[in-house]
């Protein structure tokens, strides 16, 4: 079992960059949206954010099942990595390996030169969703602040 570092997503995680009851009628639509609040949190440009995000889901779906899923990409312009969580307002299909529909999106954005650390984060943020009483705080969390404190307040089991 891996040796995980205190919330990795949260150290990527700014508290404006978590969503909830976000319309958006398609994927395109979901990683525009994202690419916006990205570009108005952290200056990348919105298109090259959506775009990647875009690139990345053509090559297979990012839905893990259960409604969430990760999607991710790789930015040159990027420094650091970068999330956003988003909650839909309405399930969108994602090609999810049980053919749920998705409605919990953390995103994650990192630097063309990704590192083991950018793995370790994804496998983490991959383990807290395969928690089924996580992934139920985090689909009921009643808006924006409780579901950051959700998400901040996990840990994997033995951590």
């Amino acid at each position: 079992m891996p040796t995980w570092p205190p919330n990795p997503l949260i150290a990527m995680l700014h508290a404006e960059a978590v969503q909830v009851d976000v319309d958006a009628a398609s994927r395109k639509r979901v990683f525009e949206q994202v690419g916006a609040l990205i570009e108005r949190l952290h200056g990348l440009k919105a298109r090259d954010v959506s775009d990647a995000l875009f690139e990345r889901e053509r090559l297979g779906s990012t839905a893990l099942g259960f409604g969430v899923a990760i999607p991710h990409a790789r930015l040159a312009a990027l420094g650091a990595p970068l999330a956003a969580v988003l909650r839909l307002r309405q399930a969108l299909p994602f090609d999810s390996p049980d053919d749920e529909p998705v409605s919990l999106l953390i995103v994650m954005l990192v630097p063309s030169a990704a590192t083991e650390q950018h793995l370790q984060a994804l496998a983490w943020i991959a383990e807290m969703l395969s928690d089924r009483a996580q992934r139920e705080r985090l689909q009921a969390a009643p808006g924006a602040p409780a579901l950051y404190e959700a998400l901040a307040g996990w840990q994997p089991a033995g951590a």
